[in-house]
């Protein structure tokens, strides 16, 4: 016989409204603190948005930040950061950091003359570092992208509201875009507390979990509206009980599949892709919560027609009724 893992049950009976104002509250709280965090301490913007160089620095040598920041002090340079990237890929002989140096007003990005000045002063105190990669972008091309990375996630939300009301009902739309808004917000949330990097690449996750976030609560939804044909009669409380009763072995299924790729690459994908692993690998977590317990609950309070199906057999033509 052979061994089949099974991470629920294949027949659930979980009241998953019983604590449905705790829950929701939750939800409803962490979005707001999301919000305030967001407004007073804000994000940590990459160059990508922020303006300025980023400098990966490369060498054979252990070294101190510290030196590196003291050997910078006398060039200056504006909004000077420095961090170490640690990484389980690097060998012993292998040390980086990352030097990131704020664009100055009246400037679009730091000429080949000041990045030389930098290698050179770090040289002093690493004579093995190397600089193993350049990135500069301008102010006005970062407002650019801040104000196209905005739009980006506004379409999509708007693109998902316009298809979940032509695939169901207008209920159903505002339960999927409260969802994915809440996934978006707690995710972003979370980087402004913990001050994580963000930039371009953390906008391909947030893009990345509205659609995964949504195909998981459409997922749902289609089974819900298979069982309010199915059961007519059955309060709607009961039915979108055991719809997530019975799509539940899939949500799971789904999340913790997604979750094992992602920890591998989040461990040995290395620093470049950190940010957006990180954000996917917490945007599953967050959407997988958000299909149980907020879009649901948006529609239960919202209601739902429950004439989804064709016409009551009783109400036909006898011809139609009768057996032949």
């Amino acid at each position: 016989m052979a061994f089949r893992l099974k991470l629920v049950p294949d027949e659930t009976k979980i009241n998953f409204f019983r604590w449905q104002y705790v829950t929701f509250g939750i939800s409803a709280v962490a979005m707001a603190l999301s919000v305030v965090l967001l407004l007073t301490m804000g994000l940590n913007f990459g160059i990508d948005f922020k303006g300025g160089t980023t400098i990966r620095t490369e060498s054979s040598t252990a070294f101190e930040v510290g030196d590196y920041r003291e050997a910078l002090q006398g060039l200056g340079l504006e909004d000077v950061s420095i961090t170490e990237v640690f990484d389980p890929t690097f060998g012993d002989e292998k040390h980086v950091a990352q030097v990131r140096i704020g664009a100055t007003e009246g400037t679009e990005a730091m000429t080949p003359e000041q990045i030389g000045a930098v290698e050179a002063a770090l040289k002093e105190v690493d004579p093995n570092v190397t600089f193993a990669a350049v990135e500069s972008v301008g102010p006005k091309v970062s407002a650019e992208l801040i104000k196209t990375a905005v739009y980006a996630v506004l379409a999509a939300s708007a693109g998902i509201l316009f298809y979940i009301w032509l695939r169901f009902e207008w209920q159903f739309a505002i339960g999927g875009v409260v969802a994915i808004v809440h996934d978006v917000l707690i995710t972003m949330g979370i980087f402004s507390l913990f001050q994580l990097r963000f930039d371009l690449s953390t906008i391909a996750a947030l893009l990345t979990i509205l659609g995964y976030s949504i195909n998981d609560t459409v997922v749902v939804f289609d089974r819900l509206r298979e069982n309010l044909m199915k059961f007519k009669s059955m309060p709607l409380v009961d039915v979108m009980n055991l719809t997530v009763n019975e799509t539940l072995s899939r949500t799971i299924m789904t999340a913790v599949t997604t979750a094992i790729a992602l920890t591998a690459l989040l461990v040995f994908g290395g620093d470049v892709i950190r940010g957006f692993v990180f954000a996917m690998l917490l945007g599953v977590f967050v959407g997988c919560y958000s299909t149980i317990y907020v879009a649901k609950n948006i529609v239960l309070w919202l209601g739902v027609k429950r004439d989804w199906s064709k016409p009551d057999p009783e109400a036909l033509p006898e011809k139609f009724t009768e057996a032949p």
